[in-house]
């Protein structure tokens, strides 16, 4: 009797789904690719308009189809992305030259990496996806999107409507795709498919570490955890409020939301009767246990049915009652690990809270948060003491660590400076590759022109940009040499290095000064200079006080370049 398949028939609609939009996304970035920076740019626009015009209409579908978060943040998300994110790449050069180091004589050109496999999450599908298909297309990559299987709905009506958009604004055929059948063999097939070259992963661990099996480059972003220190100085009022915006944001489904709470001792109190002031209800020791056993499933992972949900509908469901205007739980603990449920992340408005005796030891405490499940992601630190939030940005373990600002917000670019992103790199703390808000500039290579600026059997020197001035032989003389004079020269010489056949375009300064028996003689003297004698066939005449680079002074003692101040040639 033959052995049963290892897939069923919907793994295999799925499997066979993923070659064709991955066979059909590489025909559509061979053309793509020879697009000029003035097409591309005319795509993405069309694209992120039609996205911001349909941001409330998308929204509605996602809270509805998932049941997760809230309206309202969802449409500033997809806002956000659309219009904030679009913002920012819009004036990026992704095609062509897209930098020169003149000094260096290097060209930078930008080639796309090729088809993106972009897997988008139920908890923010819409915004997700429309990041992910700007930034493909501003790289010239076609893209293929796998969505949660809980969100297929809502993220195919983004993917379609920003690639008929892009079509219809000269977009090839097939540059943005979206599965219909997905399974998770269906996106393993896709993230390893031959016409794959890079994947953008956003989601749970488990797919994740898929994506990096894959055998293919991966930006992959998991779990967050981010704790929030309060610090002494802190304006205790507007980080209590930060803290609670960040966490009711979108009912805390972004990964990047606050989860716990770490205050100092000497101000514990007072953050309490803040948090409570700004309707935050503190649980008590049996509270606690109840809403772990809605909250966390005993394998130690969020229940998906309360994420993205309200703090009223988590404690009606763990069977407590509390104050109608309640916006957060929080929960104080002692520790942090399996023994402590409350102290994973936790995908809604529900906070661990940590007392401590001060920073040192928020310090500590900060590092395990973020080591059960949100290492090298995001934290912040509410303070005014400039000295330690350094501390702290010295030695946390995320790389993403936010100032008086909301963690969830912060860390996106939506309140700080950060480059504006709906994915996070967790870099080597977390098991990415890079520490970066993922932009356009992660879907490129460079290729670099660099032109010779020495030849080849010439001694080895620093590179162009770290040449220092050597440092002078002793004085034989009490006198000293000019230093602003030599500044002034060794300046002068470095910002006209040469000119583009490679000949210094200066002429070496001569010194006013003069010495006993000898006028003109110079202060410094590079390889350049001793080359363009040997061009012009003239020498140059040093003192017992000239510098010479090594490299001049072999090129110019093997030609006899030099004269001496007092001796003839």
């Amino acid at each position: 009797m033959s052995q049963p398949s290892p897939t069923n028939d919907r793994d295999h609609i799925s499997i066979n789904e993923a070659r064709v939009l991955a066979q059909r996304a590489k025909q559509a970035q061979e053309k793509l690719a020879e697009f000029s920076q003035e097409r591309i740019d005319a795509i993405v626009d069309a694209m992120a308009n039609a996205a911001a015009d349909a941001a409330e209409q998308l929204a509605v579908e996602a809270v509805d189809e998932t049941g997760y978060g809230v309206t309202a943040d969802k449409i500033k998300k997809n806002l956000f992305s659309a219009r904030t994110i679009h913002g920012f790449i819009r004036n990026m050069k992704t095609v062509g030259v897209i930098r020169r180091f003149d000094e260096r004589k290097v060209v930078e050109i930008a080639e796309p990496f090729g088809v993106v496999a972009a897997v988008v999450p139920s908890t923010n599908p819409t915004s997700t996806a429309i990041f992910k298909i700007l930034i493909a297309v501003k790289a010239r990559c076609a893209i293929v999107i796998s969505p949660h299987p809980s969100a297929i709905g809502c993220i195919t009506r983004t993917a379609d409507l920003m690639a008929n958009a892009g079509h219809a604004a000269g977009a090839p055929e097939g540059t943005v795709n979206c599965m219909k059948a997905v399974t998770l063999e269906g996106t393993r097939e896709l993230m390893s498919h031959r016409d794959v070259a890079v994947i953008l992963a956003t989601g749970g661990m488990g797919l994740v570490r898929a994506a990096y099996s894959a055998g293919k480059p991966a930006y992959g972003v998991g779990p967050g955890n981010a704790p929030a220190y309060i610090e002494s100085s802190a304006d205790v009022r507007k980080a209590v409020r930060d803290i609670i915006t960040g966490k009711t944001f979108d009912n805390g489904v972004l990964c990047s939301s606050e989860n716990s709470v770490v205050v100092d001792e000497a101000i514990a109190e007072e953050v309490r009767l803040e948090f409570k002031a700004q309707h935050g209800y503190f649980l008590t020791i049996d509270e606690i246990s109840a809403v772990s056993e809605v909250l966390v499933s005993p394998q130690r992972l969020p229940n998906p049915s309360v994420v993205g949900t309200t703090a009223i509908q988590i404690a009606s469901k763990a069977g407590i009652k509390v104050p109608p205007e309640t916006r957060v739980l929080l929960a104080q603990l002692e520790g942090v690990g399996r023994d402590y449920p409350l102290s994973i992340e936790k995908l809604c408005p529900v906070l661990s809270f940590y007392v401590v005796e001060d920073w040192h030891a928020a310090c500590a405490r900060c590092k395990e948060i973020l080591r059960y499940g949100g290492m090298g992601h995001t934290m912040s630190i509410h303070s005014k003491n400039e000295d330690i939030i350094l501390e702290f940005g010295l030695k946390k373990p995320a790389f993403r660590i936010v100032v008086n600002t909301p963690t969830t917000l912060g860390s996106i670019g939506m309140t700080t400076g950060l480059d504006p992103s709906m994915t996070l790199g967790c870099g080597g703390f977390g098991g990415n590759i890079t520490s970066d808000n993922i932009s356009p500039m992660h879907l490129l290579n460079i290729k670099r022109l660099a032109y010779g600026l020495a030849p080849a059997n010439a001694p080895p020197e620093l590179p162009v940009a770290e040449r220092r001035l050597p440092q002078a032989p002793p004085l034989t003389t009490a006198s000293t040499l000019d230093g602003d004079m030599l500044a002034d020269r060794i300046d002068a010489f470095l910002a006209t290095r040469t000119d583009p056949q490679g000949i210094s375009s200066v002429t070496p300064r001569i010194s006013t000064k003069k010495e006993p028996n000898a006028t003109e003689s110079v202060e410094f003297v590079c390889e350049d200079d001793v080359r363009r004698a040997l061009q012009t066939g003239q020498t140059i005449l040093v003192n017992s006080r000239t510098i010479i680079t090594p490299a001049a002074r072999d090129l110019g003692e093997e030609n006899r370049i030099f004269v001496h101040a007092g001796l003839t040639r």
